[in-house]
Formats: C-alpha cells, sequence, structure tokens
C-alpha cells in the first residue's frame, strides 16, 4: 500500500489569531505529514473564493509578514520535526525584498518557498537567493504545460514539485483523470517528490494521488471547516484529516 501523505494548507489569522493556531494543533493530531502556511495577501492570483476570502480576514485580523515569521517560529518551537513550506505571492518577496524575505525563511528553518507568481524564467533571482541560502525553491507546474516548459522549470526545482491538478483556481472539486495523473507520473519518473494539490476534499482523491505523488496538498476544504464550525475548530480541524487519510 503506497503512503499517504497530507500538506495541509492554512492561513495564519484565520479565523482568528488564537483559533489559527487551533487550526495547526488539528492539522497535526489529526495526522498532517507537513504544513503549507501561506501568508496572505490582497489581491492572490491562484487562490479561490474560500481561500481569498480567509486571507481578506487574516489581514483585517491583523496579519503581518513580522507576525507571520512569529507564527513559524512557534510552530518550529512546538513541532521541530514537522516540515512546514511557506507560500506567497511575489508580492510580499518584492516588498521585503526578495534576497532578505529568502534570508529570513531560510534561518526560519522551514523545508520549502512557493512563490507561484515567481517561475524560474521570471523570478527576480528568487532561485537563485534560495539556492545560495541552501533553501528549496518550489516551483508550480500544471498539467498541460509542454515539454519545454516543463523541462525549463524542472531543471530549476530541488526535490520538491508542486503539480496543481487543473488550470483556474483553488476549491473547487478536482476530478482525477489522464492529464493531471499522467503529469504525476512524468514528475514521479523523474525523481521528484511531488505535492499535488488544487480541489482536493475527499478520501478516494488522496488515496487515489498516493499512488503517484509524495503528498497530497489540502486547503480550501479545512477553511470551510473553520468557517462552518467556530465552537470547535481543532476538533473540527483534526476529524477532518483524520477523514481525508481514511
Amino acid at each position: 500500500m503506497h503512503k499517504k501523505r497530507i500538506m495541509a494548507h492554512m492561513i495564519p489569522y484565520y479565523p482568528s489569531p488564537e483559533a489559527s493556531y487551533d487550526v495547526v494543533r488539528g492539522l497535526v493530531d489529526g495526522g498532517a505529514w507537513a504544513l503549507e502556511v501561506q501568508f496572505p495577501f490582497s489581491d492572490p492570483t491562484a487562490d479561490g473564493p474560500a481561500i481569498q476570502g480567509a486571507c481578506t480576514t487574516a489581514l483585517e485580523n491583523g496579519f503581518t509578514v513580522d507576525k507571520g515569521i512569529d507564527f513559524i517560529k512557534k510552530i518550529r518551537k512546538d513541532y521541530p520535526k514537522l516540515p512546514v513550506f511557506v507560500m506567497s505571492y511575489a508580492s510580499i518577496p518584492y516588498r521585503v525584498g526578495i534576497p532578505r524575505f529568502v534570508s529570513i525563511m531560510a534561518e526560519l528553518g522551514i523545508n520549502g518557498l512557493i512563490i507561484p507568481d515567481l517561475p524560474p524564467d521570471y523570478d527576480e533571482g528568487f532561485y537563485e537567493e534560495c539556492i545560495t541560502r541552501d533553501l528549496q525553491p518550489v516551483p508550480v507546474v500544471i498539467p498541460d504545460m509542454t515539454e519545454e516548459r516543463l523541462s525549463l522549470i524542472t531543471d530549476k526545482a530541488g526535490e520538491y514539485i508542486y503539480a496543481a491538478l487543473r488550470k483556474g483556481i483553488t476549491g473547487q472539486h478536482t476530478e482525477l483523470g489522464e492529464d493531471n495523473i499522467g503529469l504525476l507520473s512524468v514528475l514521479k519518473n523523474r525523481g521528484y517528490k511531488t505535492l499535488a494539490g488544487f480541489g482536493i476534499d475527499s478520501p478516494e482523491q488522496v488515496a487515489k494521488l498516493s499512488r503517484h505523488a509524495y503528498a497530497i496538498v489540502a486547503g480550501s476544504v479545512f477553511v470551510r471547516i473553520c468557517k462552518e464550525n467556530r465552537d470547535d475548530i481543532y476538533g473540527s480541524v483534526k476529524k477532518k484529516v483524520e477523514y481525508l487519510l481514511l
């Protein structure tokens, strides 16, 4: 049987600064293999309504880059062996300064940095900075990329690659078929640890994808759980991870 791993996407300061750490505890206790911590941004390009709304709330709750750094430090202190990836959009590294932002992330000891709108050929030095700081940049690929484009991007990857299972934005259920499973097979054959996400909301998807990807990324499903279960966020999130891993 193939090992099922879930990389759980979450947003600090959503639904509140305190409750977002209950989300962390619930995800970890439910069995998540890793966390993908999104630094919220006001104008995301790949996020669906659920994550966009959560990011807006997080910003209204006072999230800042410095508070995100403190949030990561707390995770690192409480869960020193837990793989942690940070995801955001180019605006935040630009504003902080790409060398400084990458340096801060490297000092935090995260396992990878995912910036979807900084692809390897338009990255403003992001990939070189990551390599210099011994931090893994995690490029994003999609099913209908040309072989030329896919090779250009994968050549810049380290251990991990993020495969979006379809075009568009996050949150809507994704059907698994020849196009997205085919991409995962190509990446697996090339030796990458693929993090496969977009529209994951069922244990059947997790079971099927686990034969082809290293870990399955789920995010919007947890945001919706938080919104619908304000009185028991920890327990509700924990149960959802356990359900996806059935």
